[in-house]
């Protein structure tokens, strides 16, 4: 099989200018905020709209192409395509539902095939059943079975598992994981949670206003954003401003001054030495000193200040530390047991760490910053 190509550019009535590489067996998370133009742009893949410039290729076949006047229908595009709300048709069982995506098949052959792909995803014994018989769960397998039965080229999954419970929703991720394995097509799936990007996908793409603003690996993406917009994006809670003060080559460290503290970073040879930049670094990379007996770690960029709000989150404790100089808090989660003992709690001043590997540089977008990180909080 050979991969998916996508490049498109309209300005209404959703704005796009957005580039995908999806290569065969691989699955592209497509991520961004709600409004971002996520699902616009798997429509546009499936022949569902058309968008007013670009194209979309799969292998050497050219399924859309504005300038030479390319636009394939749907069914002639071979996509497989799993609806959020599983579009089902009520009125027929599991196997009669994926029996309608494989017209390309001889009548008698239909049943056989549809059977077979039930079981695939789980579902045997479940064939005579309606929608309206079946779990949310279930449903979903009965879609993704009928996306499959085509044989598709290319697997698009908008939000597959959003209107399912948690329980069931870890369920299907590990089945799609476990299914996947034996695909060797280009599959991207549209997702709001983070978490299930990084465990699911092998790279990502982040959307923005209908414009892909980053795209690498899953790591690469997460721990290494290009700049505070796409730190915003995958939610990143430590998003800072500093200036550098040079290089040190030999220990391959930058030296940032923020708020008058130096700290050391991760070599980032680009900025020049007194040019403002923006950083990040992630919660679980600050460390706490302990109150009682300071830990050996403690001369690595040490910081104080006092919590200002601290809450505690499953089996972790995210505390908010006020820094003097710094609008916004730096945040620290750790385990429960650690809060406990160290007797944290808001107004007790503490010391941290801050991980130089762990410390991100980006280019400094001061006049956006504010505004991104109220976004990070509406999609995290």
């Amino acid at each position: 099989m050979s991969g998916l190509s996508v490049r498109l550019a309209q300005s209404e009535p959703i704005a796009l200018d957005a580039e995908l590489e999806v290569a065969a067996g691989e699955l592209l998370g497509l991520v961004g905020p709600s409004g971002s133009g996520k699902t616009t742009v798997l429509r546009c893949i499936a022949g569902l709209h058309r968008p007013a410039g670009g194209q979309v290729r799969c292998g050497n076949a050219a399924w859309f192409d504005a300038a030479a006047g390319i636009d394939l229908p749907p069914q002639a595009r071979s996509v497989g395509l799993v609806f959020q709300n599983y579009a089902l048709f009520p009125h027929l069982s599991a196997l009669e539902n994926v029996a309608t995506a494989l017209g390309h098949l001889p009548r008698e052959a239909r049943a056989p095939r549809a059977s077979a792909l039930l079981e695939r995803v789980h579902l045997a014994g479940l064939e005579g059943r309606r929608p309206a018989e079946l779990s949310g769960g279930q449903q979903q397998r009965v879609a993704v079975a009928r996306a499959l039965a085509r044989e598709p080229k290319v697997l698009l999954l908008d939000e597959p598992f959003s209107a399912v419970d948690q329980v069931t929703r870890r369920k299907l991720q590990r089945e799609l994981a476990e299914l996947r394995r034996g695909l060797s097509i280009p599959m991207i799936l549209v997702t709001h949670d983070l978490e299930e990007a990084a465990m699911l996908a092998d790279r990502l793409a982040l959307l923005h206003h209908g414009r892909t603003v980053q795209t690498g690996t899953t790591e690469e993406v997460l721990t290494r954003p290009k700049n505070p917009l796409c730190a915003a994006l995958v939610a990143a809670r430590n998003i800072f401003e500093a200036r550098i003060l040079g290089h040190d080559a030999e220990r391959q460290l930058t030296l940032l001054d923020w708020h008058g503290r130096q700290l050391e970073a991760v070599q980032a040879p680009q900025f020049a030495p007194g040019s403002e930049v923006a950083w990040t670094i992630p919660p679980s990379e600050v460390l706490l000193h302990r109150r009682v007996a300071p830990s050996r770690g403690i001369a690595e960029n040490p910081v104080t200040g006092v919590i200002v709000d601290q809450l505690r989150l499953g089996s972790l404790t995210s505390v908010s530390i006020g820094i003097e100089g710094e609008e916004h808090p730096l945040i620290m989660d750790v385990p429960n047991h650690v809060a406990w003992r160290n007797g944290l709690e808001p107004g007790v001043e503490i010391g941290v760490s801050l991980l130089a590997k762990a410390i991100h540089i980006m280019p400094a977008e001061q006049t956006t910053l504010v505004g991104q990180r109220s976004q990070a909080d509406r999609t995290s």
